[in-house]
């Protein structure tokens, strides 16, 4: 494992700005020194006081609106980024993901296949140790600084899953983790375990067909958990500090074989002005009350044709007010993908349909949002780049042909899009001018499953027995 220096914690691009800023303190205050003798001091000293905060706090707004232009993302608190897009508009990333790229690669100690989350230069990712689940936390540098180890994994049934499907989240302060065993756990930032619970010992196994894949999502003050099968389907928030659940609330449909299963990951959004929590599973779309789980808002009507074999696996995006839900089986030839309005209160079926396609979509890579509009990388590789306002393609293309499939969901990093195929071969394509370009094809020699995280000009890609850290030669 190599190891890399920290870059400075002043960037190149940042300097032109704290220059200026330097320039407009010193305008302010620089001279005042040497003008206290001078009969005018008193008026200068007016002057000073009454319109240099108005021009430090300009500079200050231009300071900061250019930092964010040109700062790369810092943080990924959770499996889709900070604003659960799969995407980040500023930094520069690697195009061709090669041994020149390549900072560091990190040992994993057994099969996982959730997504790496960052924060404060520490990547934390599940994995099994020993066969017990466990949560890993690596330094910037790509050393294990400790392990959380819980109770016996239950490993996977699928090729692409595992016991550790499910992606950590964090609030800066602590990380939350679930498991197909059923552990549901807070960890503090040094490692040490603040609770644990396990869900399955509680209200009894889950009848997935596959492996869970619902990831924990955090409110202000609770996590977030959902069970979607056939059977009693439930969300529940736990205490983030103490681990208690202050409330569980049924969530059951009646739907054709299978579409009571659900996979995806709920998203935090705002309804009517406040938080809200927003679930995609069995067939429905719904909106609930953080404080109580209760169902403020819902569509359905999903599935008119009554098919069967039909999970809800891919997590939606949401554009302004619009979500884009991707369903169906684009594995199969069937797919659908939904243009659903979210405003409104209560039952909206009849009213919030906007658009639907049955000729693209995707079954198990979720969309990524970017400048507006939505991308989807299909199981087989094409690439479609839609309106959301109205779900017209605005361009498509493909990645070559091959008999593997797409299981991780893309990643837009730097006007680039990051796709792995179950295999380990990773694309890179150009998407920033509205067309799409493939840049490179790039083999990680093991599975990718995880979807790629960009965080300070790094890519980390989690691969099947690794922990990769990329990024482009020279940049910072």
């Amino acid at each position: 494992m190599e190891s890399v220096s920290r870059p400075s914690s002043v960037t190149s691009s940042a300097k032109p700005r704290i220059t200026l800023l330097k320039m407009s303190l010193s305008f302010c205050m620089g001279n005042v020194s040497e003008r206290v003798s001078d009969s005018t001091f008193l008026f200068e000293k007016f002057v000073i006081m009454r319109f240099c905060p108005c021009l430090i706090s300009a500079v200050l707004v231009l300071f900061s609106g250019m930092a964010a232009a040109t700062e790369p993302q810092h943080d990924w608190p959770r499996w889709r980024g900070p604003q659960d897009t799969g995407s980040t508009e500023s930094g520069v990333y690697p195009t061709v993901l090669d041994s020149g790229s390549v900072l560091w690669r990190a040992p994993l100690p057994g099969k996982g296949c959730s997504t790496p989350i960052v924060s404060r230069r520490t990547i934390y990712l599940t994995a099994p140790v020993g066969g017990k689940d466990a949560l890993l936390a690596f330094d910037w540098s790509g050393k294990q600084v400790w392990q959380a180890v819980f109770g016996q994994e239950n490993a996977g049934k699928h090729r692409n899953g595992s016991g550790s499907n499910a992606s950590p989240v964090t609030d800066g302060d602590s990380i939350f983790v679930f498991y197909k065993s059923g552990t549901l756990a807070a960890v503090n930032s040094d490692g040490s375990v603040r609770w644990q619970t396990n869900l399955v010992e509680r209200f009894g196994p889950d009848t997935l067909y596959w492996d869970h894949g619902t990831s924990p999502v955090l409110i202000d003050r609770y996590v977030i958990m959902t069970r979607m099968h056939q059977g009693d389907s439930w969300l529940a928030a736990f205490d983030k500090q103490t681990g208690d659940m202050v409330w569980k609330v049924a969530r059951n449909y009646q739907t054709p074989q299978e579409g009571d299963h659900g996979y995806a990951t709920p998203l935090v959004i705002q309804h009517a002005g406040r938080q809200a929590i927003l679930i995609w599973g069995a067939q429905h779309l719904t909106i609930h009350d953080p404080a109580n789980g209760a169902v403020l808002w819902s569509c359905g009507n999903f599935n008119r044709d009554g098919e069967s074999l039909w999970p809800s696996i891919s997590t939606p995006v949401i554009v302004g007010d619009m979500a884009v839900i991707a369903f169906g089986r684009n594995d199969r030839g069937k797919p659908r993908l939904h243009g659903i309005r979210l405003g409104g209160t209560g039952d909206v079926t009849a009213t919030n349909h906007v658009w639907k396609r049955d000729d693209v979509g995707t079954f198990v890579p979720s969309p990524s949002v970017w400048k507006g509009k939505v991308y989807l990388v299909r199981d087989r590789g094409e690439v479609e780049c839609l309106d959301p306002a109205t779900g017209k393609t605005i361009w498509n293309g493909a990645f070559p042909e091959n008999r593997s499939n797409y299981y991780a969901s893309p990643l837009i990093a730097g006007g680039n899009l990051y796709a792995p195929r179950e295999d380990g071969v990773v694309f890179v394509a150009s998407i920033g001018d509205d067309k799409f370009q493939q840049l490179s094809e790039n083999p990680m020699e093991e599975s990718v499953i995880a979807s790629p995280v960009p965080a300070e000009n790094r890519i980390f890609i989690r691969g099947e027995k690794h922990l990769f850290c990329l990024k482009s030669q020279g940049s910072p």
